[in-house]
């Protein structure tokens, strides 16, 4: 968390502005950035719903959705992986909003029968009334299994809104499932090796 920047700033560094815009969703802004001073390397709980929400992806497909966003989309917003998920920071509104754009689209975990049940995993999105724990600022140990991917840096980040995860989603999604362009095999035929033609 310190104010000084090296000439290469790494993308999991999180700033003293990036400290306190996450410090500034909790009640006792002052005190978290306080604890912080004390010991950075504290992870801390702060609500969501007014300065951010969070979508909750399992580890593997929400780095497919990372990949999406900064590939092929707009970017993201800071994200972290804190115990095997993946939590991508979003525009507050967003968790009670995506979930039913998921079901619109029929790429809910839900689904609808007939629809695409199972492509996309789980995602838990956590809004106003919930909390989440953010990985400490100033790195974590090795193994914590807790760390930014893409830290905080400005104290207003651009945050995505809940159609451009739906649409990372649904990239992440179609990319994890393999398309053949050969029906599948019959498993009752027979085979003959042709190669000894003459």
């Amino acid at each position: 968390m310190s104010s000084t920047r090296n000439a290469t700033p790494h993308v999991s560094d999180v700033t003293s502005d990036g400290a306190a815009w996450l410090a500034s969703a909790g009640a006792y802004p002052r005190s978290t950035l306080s604890l912080w001073r004390e010991r950075p390397d504290a992870p801390v709980v702060l609500p969501c719903g007014s300065v951010f929400d969070v979508v909750s992806a399992p580890a593997i497909f929400g780095r497919r959705m990372l990949d999406r966003l900064w590939e092929d989309g707009p970017g993201s917003g800071p994200v972290a992986e804190f115990r095997g998920r993946m939590l991508l920071f979003a525009a507050p509104g967003t968790a009670q909003r995506l979930p039913s754009l998921l079901d619109w689209e029929e790429w809910s975990a839900r689904g609808r029968a007939g629809g695409r049940t199972g492509e996309a995993p789980p995602l838990l999105c956590h809004g106003a009334g919930d909390a989440v724990t953010v990985p400490a600022p100033a790195g974590a140990p090795p193994r914590s299994g807790s760390r930014w991917l893409v830290a905080p840096d400005t104290r207003q980040p651009w945050l995505p809104g809940p159609e451009i995860l739906l649409w990372a989603v649904v990239r992440a999604a179609r990319a994890a499932v393999r398309i053949s362009i050969f029906p599948p095999a019959d498993q009752g035929a027979k085979v003959y090796d042709v190669s000894r033609r003459r």
